[in-house]
C-alpha cells in the first residue's frame, strides 16, 4: 500500500544542509506524524512521501524557495539598544518574540551586536538554505 493524498503517516527524518551539518532529526525519538495534503510540513517533504511504502526510505533535497523561502533583506533591522529590556544582555543567536502589528507572534534572531545596536532577523532561521532529507516511511495509519 502506498502513501497517498489525505493518508495519515509516520516517517522518520533527517535533515542536513549543503554542508553536512544536520538542522533536525527524529531518530532516536517518535517519527512525526502528519496527514499528506493538510501542510503540517513543508510541501516538498509532503511530496517526497507520496507513493512510498512502510519500510521505504529515500533521500532528496528542497530548493530553499520550496522550503523556507529566500533570505529577505527586509525582515533584518538595526534596534538601537535602549528600546531593548534594560535587564537584557544581547547575545548573537539568541532568539527572541516579537508581536507583530496584527497581534502575532514574529520569531527573531539576534544576529550582530554593538555598544549602539542589535541585529535582529525575521527570516525563518531556515531561509535562503538547501534542504536534503533522509527519510523513512514507518507507517502509513488505517
Amino acid at each position: 500500500m502506498a502513501a497517498k493524498d489525505g493518508d495519515t503517516v509516520r516517517v522518520h527524518y533527517t535533515g542536513t544542509l549543503n554542508d553536512g551539518t544536520v538542522f533536525d532529526s527524529s531518530f532516536g525519538s517518535d517519527p512525526i506524524e502528519f496527514a499528506i495534503g493538510d501542510h503540517m510540513v513543508i510541501a516538498g517533504f509532503e511530496n517526497a512521501v507520496l507513493g512510498m511504502e512502510p519500510g521505504d526510505t529515500k533521500s532528496f533535497t528542497i530548493a530553499s524557495a520550496e522550503a523556507y523561502g529566500e533570505h529577505d533583506p527586509r525582515l533584518v533591522q538595526d534596534v538601537p539598544r535602549a528600546e531593548l529590556p534594560p535587564e537584557m544582555i544581547p547575545q548573537p543567536g539568541m532568539r527572541l518574540t516579537a508581536r507583530g502589528q496584527d497581534g502575532s507572534e514574529i520569531g527573531l534572531v539576534i544576529t550582530h551586536v554593538t555598544d549602539e545596536a542589535v541585529r535582529l532577523d525575521a527570516n525563518h532561521p531556515l531561509a535562503g538554505q538547501d534542504l536534503t532529507f533522509e527519510i523513512q516511511l514507518v507507517e502509513i495509519a488505517a
